[in-house]
């Protein structure tokens, strides 16, 4: 007999699936007596998105929502996801960084740590391994699923292996796209069980509508551990139900051991829980078999989705699906998960929405080719590196052996603002992001961003324009109502306003120009309508998607060089670089670090020199 245990995601990857990680910690706390009672082997809560979800949008410290799920469930052992020597983020950290934050995460109840890399180069996991092995805590090496003309069961036993002899507890199969099958599943499994004396563990989204069968084809070969979720948050993107397998094995030499009634139970609280959450739900929800053409995983659907509705092109996302296998092939393979799905994924949308193919080149394609993220899989494209880093010698190394230690910079970069060794190692994550929330923090201003949208009011006596409306800014919806407005005969008149609950005021001179006076919490920025110029001369610098601007290079007067890099942009969590289209003389700039940036606004003209 060879009983299955049960890892329910329903605190992490099922959110993250469906509504872009947005669960709060304060409704999954009044469930925790109701999971810890099931006997999970696992409960995955922490990790992937949530961090920066937690810092962005939902204003909470994700520390505390560890600390909080620890004292909530002291029976089941918390699980979490680690992206290898990039742990969080979106690029690698020094070694003592990855040492610091996995030994901080056990001290907060961390016990599971799930430890893959988007290249499926080992050396990339080993420092994570090694320091929760130091910690005392299960370190459970990850093979990233794909398919592609180099990756082969013989390739992925081999890297097995090489994860069982880092001294990994368990070694996961994460099919973050849906695009195993039964029978290769029944292979894979049946490979790496004749290879490796460790336990096995499935994760396989359920996007392709082939799950289950994989789940039951992986349990007959030997997978003695399957990741699922509670049924009210399963299927489409996220994965196959809890109950569902449940009740196909009761009774078999595979029995759960768990209670049908307490799942059920459970359930029953987050389907309810889960209509609070209805503006976050994806669109892309079902089956969707395209999967296996595009190798595209669910959050990264909603994310290339969500960029094309800002720039008016959702239409368009079929020309991005079949671009992404081709960016794909030219970067030799990589796997499809964070961060190289949003590296492939920014890059497709480029290709597409820019109409030349590489004519803009994102800073993490630059470094991916340049060998910054490790040992890419197959080949890449030989004229495309050439084209991204020039001259720039190849890094053949682990990448973060060519970092030093960082801990302590970033300490002393984050300065008052944090107050713990955890904060410090939020910033190190999430640099601008979780600055932003220590700063809020600070002067009692955090406020999450609003569930519920309330339609416009117009009174029913007087037609006058609506005090309570939504507002759309560059991806995320915000709750406003006017509360006040000051006399009418200035020229400068006050408008005053909550934004998401928060007071906030406005200073209006002419209808086409509105300034925050203040904006202490973030949730506009300073400029709600440009007054950009709109593009006229060859040396109009402007961008071809929706983005923030993260940094100017130029100021007036200064002569720069055609191709020279004159801004540093950041759109679905990747930055690129803007240069300069001719060579000449600064002479206007019209956008500063931190505001938005939109197509069809000239935010820097350059002009021939003389």
């Amino acid at each position: 007999m060879q009983k299955i245990f049960i890892t329910d995601v329903i605190l992490r990857d099922a959110h993250q699936s469906l509504i872009a990680t947005r669960l709060r910690t304060e409704d999954m706390l009044p469930a925790c007596a109701m999971l810890d009672d099931i006997g999970y082997w696992s409960l995955e809560c922490w990790g992937g998105a949530t961090f920066d979800a937690c810092l962005r949008f939902l204003k909470e410290d994700p520390w505390q929502r560890l600390s909080k799920l620890r004292q909530a469930l002291p029976n089941t052992r918390l699980q979490m996801l680690v992206r290898g020597q990039n742990l969080l983020g979106y690029r690698h950290y020094s070694d003592d960084v990855i040492r610091a934050f996995i030994q901080k995460a056990a001290d907060n109840g961390m016990d599971v740590f799930r430890i893959f890399d988007a290249l499926n180069d080992i050396r990339n996991i080993r420092t994570a391994v090694e320091a929760t092995k130091a910690a005392g805590k299960h370190a459970q090496g990850t093979i990233c699923y794909t398919t592609s003309p180099v990756h082969d069961i013989a390739s992925f036993v081999t890297l097995g292996k090489g994860l069982a002899e880092l001294g990994c507890d368990s070694i996961a199969i994460k099919d973050m796209a849906g695009l195993l099958t039964p029978y290769a599943t029944s292979e894979l499994i049946s490979a790496l069980k004749n290879a490796v004396s460790v336990p096995l563990h499935l994760h396989v989204h359920a996007t392709s509508g082939l799950a289950e069968m994989c789940q039951l084809k992986a349990i007959e070969a030997g997978c003695e551990h399957i990741d699922t979720a509670l049924s009210s948050w399963s299927g489409g993107t996220s994965h196959p139900p809890t109950e569902s397998l449940v009740t196909a094995l009761r009774g078999t030499d595979y029995d759960t051991g768990l209670d049908l009634a307490k799942l059920e139970t459970v359930n029953r609280y987050f389907a309810e829980i889960r209509k609070k959450y209805h503006r976050f739900e994806s669109e892309f929800t079902g089956v969707d078999t395209r999967v296996h053409t595009f190798q595209v995983p669910g959050g990264m659907i909603s994310n290339l989705a969500n960029q094309l509705r800002e720039r008016n092109a959702l239409d368009r996302i079929e020309e991005v699906y079949r671009e992404i296998p081709e960016v794909r092939k030219d970067l030799g393979y990589p796997p499809l998960v964070t961060p190289t799905s949003q590296i492939v994924g920014t890059q497709a949308v480029l290709n597409v929405l820019t109409g030349k193919r590489y004519e803009t080149i994102s800073n993490e394609v630059k470094r991916y080719l340049q060998g910054g993220y490790g040992k890419a899989p197959a080949a890449v494209d030989s004229s495309l590196r050439k084209r991204a880093i020039g001259q720039e010698e190849v890094i053949e190394c682990r990448p973060a052996d060519l970092l030093k230690p960082e801990f302590e910079n970033l300490r002393e970069e984050i300065g008052h603002l944090a107050t713990s060794d955890e904060d410090v190692l939020s910033y190190a994550m999430f640099p601008d992001v979780a600055k932003q929330f220590l700063e809020q923090r600070a002067h009692g201003t955090l406020v999450p961003e609003a569930l519920e949208i309330v339609a416009p009011v117009e009174s029913s006596e007087v037609k006058k324009a609506p005090t309570e409306f939504n507002i759309a800014l560059n991806g995320e919806s915000y709750h406003v109502k006017v509360t006040g407005a000051g006399p009418k005969e200035k020229m400068l008149r006050h408008f005053y306003f909550m934004v998401d609950g928060v007071p906030e005021e406005i200073l209006v001179e002419t209808l086409d120009e509105v300034v925050l006076d203040g904006g202490t919490q973030g949730a506009v920025k300073n400029n709600i309508s440009s007054k950009r110029p709109r593009p006229s001369a060859e040396g109009d610098v402007v961008v071809s998607m929706p983005c923030n601007v993260l940094e100017v290079m130029v100021k007036v007067g200064q002569q720069v060089t055609a191709g020279q890099g004159v801004l540093i942009t950041e759109a679905m969590k990747m930055e690129t670089e803007v240069t300069a289209p001719i060579a000449g003389v600064v002479k206007a700039v019209h956008i500063v670090k931190g505001e938005p940036a939109n197509p069809g606004e000239v935010l820097i003209e350059i002009v021939p020199a003389d």
